[in-house]
Formats: structure tokens, sequence, C-alpha cells
């Protein structure tokens, strides 16, 4: 059984579905958790219950400029999770702190940093486009075409580990594609695995004859992002995030790149077909995750051993009990 409280980043929200001077309710880990946007603009995570009885922050309670107000008595708490304002007593409570949580906001996504001994974050959210230092932005791609899946039965390490699981895709996405990995980087906390694209008969093909291809991104099991090129230009950001001890929820986004020169409403259409073809073939993985059950001792074949226990020592850092799956 594999520990649903991982260490790393994982995705809560949009960016977008927090606005300026609101309050957004979470359950993730377990936890009850509310986001606020500050006056300033900036956007905290923090337990939901207040510190002096109890309430939920989340029902009721309201932004006050740089601080969250609770609705039962009126106390405010700031972004660092200290009380500032007692509003019947001329001082705060100094000794009493709200648990907060640290967050970074990319690619329209809300991260916040999980870790069960509160260490600080050791490494950073992956960036879909400046991470693959090609110098490409948000403005070479149509808009972010999204699924979300809520409370869906699986675990985080499910997604991740099809990174190097080259013998599905004939059987889950139906198609004659045969990976060749050219990159397995699994010496820190953030992994890298690509491999360009070949197809069933094409033995004699060498690498440097294919046209297409995958480059991949893991920052730790909550968040992947990757990038296509070849048949279709497209990135991709995959979010699985702990809800409790049976079930995450599930993101998935894609970006389509823009055709240069062509913005016509055919061509905006053609991207939008794609992006969906790509969420399909997504959606046919959760269908297999969904129902599986983790084996901590697979029947691996030769030719999957390698990468799949390269893969699994990786994952192994990322859990409180730090051992070996």
């Amino acid at each position: 059984m594999l520990s649903m409280t991982p260490t790393g980043w994982f995705q809560v929200a949009w960016s977008g579905e927090i606005g300026i001077g609101q309050v957004h309710r979470m359950h993730y880990f377990g936890r009850e958790l509310v986001a606020w946007r500050a006056q300033s603009g900036r956007l905290t995570v923090m337990d939901a219950y207040c510190e002096h009885l109890g309430a939920h922050l989340g029902h009721g309670g309201h932004v006050e400029g740089e601080a969250i107000q609770c609705p039962f008595h009126g106390w405010q708490w700031n972004a660092e999770g200290h009380n500032v304002c007692i509003p019947y007593e001329p001082r705060p409570n100094p000794g009493r702190r709200m648990r907060t949580y640290p967050v970074v906001e990319r690619n329209e996504s809300v991260y916040i940093w999980h870790d069960e001994h509160r260490r600080d974050p050791y490494f950073d959210v992956p960036d879909i486009f400046g991470d693959f230092d090609d110098g490409l932005t948000a403005a070479d791609y149509y808009p972010q075409q999204r699924l979300y899946r809520p409370a869906t039965r699986l675990h985080p390490q499910y997604v991740l580990e099809n990174g190097v699981d080259f013998a599905h895709f004939k059987f889950v996405h139906k198609t004659p594609i045969v990976p060749l990995f050219t990159r397995h980087d699994f010496s820190g906390p953030v992994s890298y695995v690509d491999f360009t694209i070949t197809f069933e008969g094409d033995d004699g093909q060498r690498i440097d004859d294919v046209k297409s291809g995958v480059e991949a991104i893991n920052g730790g099991l909550g968040v992947a992002v990757t990038k296509s090129w070849g048949m279709v230009d497209n990135r991709t950001i995959s979010a699985i995030t702990p809800v409790d001890e049976t079930t995450c929820d599930v993101r998935f986004m894609v970006y389509i790149g823009r055709v240069p020169g062509d913005d016509s409403e055919k061509t905006r259409e053609r991207a939008r077909l794609f992006g969906q073809m790509v969420i399909d073939q997504f959606v046919a993985d959760i269908e297999i995750w969904s129902h599986q059950r983790y084996q901590a001792t697979p029947a691996l074949a030769p030719s999957e051993h390698k990468s799949f226990m390269e893969f699994r020592t990786w994952a192994s850092q990322f859990y409180p009990e730090s051992r070996s799956l």
C-alpha cells in the first residue's frame, strides 16, 4: 500500500478560481484547507480551522486587506499565519499561529508544498515553458484545455510510472507507437524521461531518422510536464493531488501549438480537436489507474525491469517512511 502523504508540490486549484478578496475551500491530504487572495494579489493557503475556537474560515470568512477574518469572532490572520487582530482586545495573540503552506502560482495553476515533516521546499515546480529552454512561451500556443476528475481512486505514482511504460501504448491507446527511450535521469528530486516515437514494423529505424518525440519533466510525484514534438506540437501538465487515503483529484492540461501566420477559425477548431484527442488519451489511462492495484513486487518482463525499478527507487524518496518501493 503506497502512502497518500508524499512530499512535494501538488496542485490544489487553478489561479483563476481565486480572485482578489475571495476565499476558496479545499480538502487535500485528509485536511480542510482554505486559499485566499489578499487585496495586494498575494495568495495564501492555510489550514481551515481558526486557532481561536475552531470555526471554519471557508464558511463565512472573508478577506480584510492583507488578512483573512474569522466569521465567528472576527480574529484576523495574515499570510504567515500570525494573528494580527482581535477586535475586542488591545493587541493580537502572538502565541498562536495558523499552519500555512508554501505556494507557487505557475502555468495558471496553484501549487502547495506538502511535507509531513514540515521541511521547506527543496525543488521547484516544473515550468511547462521555461524548463524546456526553447524560447517558446504561452503566446506560441492556444489557450489551455483542461480535464478535472475530482476524488478519483488512484495514486500519483501510477501516473508518473506510466512515463516509463513503453508497452501500454498498443493496448490502452490502440496505437502502433513504440517509444524508444533516449533519456532516463532519476538522479535528483526532479527527473527527466525523453523518448522518440517509432512505429511497429520500423525495426531498422534509427534515432536520427525519427521526427517525433516526447520530453517529460517530473517534479516529484505531484506534477509532470511534457513537450511533444513532430506529429502534433503540444505540451501537457498532469497534476495528481491526494484528497484522502484512497482518492486523488486529477487535473490535466493541454496546450496546442499555434500555426505561425494562420489564426483562422478552422485552424483554431483543429487545435481544439487535437487538444481533446490528447485529453481522451489521458482519460483512457485514468480508466486503468482507477481500478489498478499496486504491485509491490511486479512480474516485470526483462525489457521493462531496468526502467521500472529505476523509477520506483527514485519515487521512494518522496514518502515519509523513506522505504524502498
